[in-house]
């Protein structure tokens, strides 16, 4: 009960309207809504505006809920990374034999790419800004963090099996199994053109990419 007249004060106080009921459902959609914003347009160009419009909203709400097209921006960026290390979570690739767990980190970071282009634009945007908005999130760092001990565990006991070569720092082997990927998807469009071929991001055209990235990553780790 005293949250609730809290916000309506903080509302009143800010001469806006009481948010929806349903506050969850309504933060979601403008999420959403402004990860298209941001991915078509970047920050500077994405417009509160249009965030709300896409949203079914009014941009008063976007204000009471995230406070600046700024904020709002940095977590999108956190919503998008997050998204991804938790699907990379999932594949529980320490069940795995080391293997198996390379070839499989490798496939999904391509399904990923490939499945989520505007993910790939938002980090196109990010860069550009060299990394301004991510450099300030805590939670990401730590998701990050998690990922290469893990990588590292799995390369350590392929080394104990003789399965992998020694020697692989795990952060460089990640980066590379990204780039792998990215760059094929974030330079598609130019690619495309520049060799003049049908556009590289038709599945069939990727399957091929993936086929290939895959074969580079394990020939990489596999003792010489």
């Amino acid at each position: 009960m005293a949250k609730r007249i809290s916000e309506a004060g903080a509302v009143a106080a800010k001469g806006q309207k009481r948010p929806p009921r349903d506050a969850e459902r309504t933060r979601r959609a403008i999420l959403a809504a402004a990860e298209k914003e941001f991915a078509e347009k970047a920050l500077s160009g994405a417009r509160v505006d249009a965030i709300a419009e896409r949203a079914g909203t009014n941009k008063q709400m976007i204000y009471y809920y995230f406070e600046s097209k700024e904020k709002l921006y940095q977590l999108v960026l956190e919503h998008a990374y997050g998204a991804m290390r938790k699907a990379e979570r999932e594949l529980n690739l320490l069940d795995l034999e080391p293997l198996q767990a390379i070839r499989r980190l490798v496939e999904f970071k391509c399904d990923y790419d490939f499945a989520h282009p505007r993910f790939i634009r938002l980090l196109a945007v990010e860069n550009l800004q060299n990394a301004a908005f991510l450099v300030r999130s805590q939670e990401l760092k730590a998701m990050h963090d998690s990922l290469i001990v893990t990588l590292e565990t799995i390369l350590r006991r392929g080394e104990e099996r003789g399965e992998i070569k020694p020697g692989i720092e795990p952060l460089q082997l990640y980066i590379t199994i990204s780039s792998l990927s990215y760059f094929y998807m974030s330079n598609a469009a130019t690619l495309s053109v520049v060799f003049n071929r049908d556009d590289l991001r038709r599945p069939d055209q990727f399957a091929l990419r993936r086929t290939h990235a895959i074969e580079v990553a394990m020939d990489f780790v596999r003792p010489r």
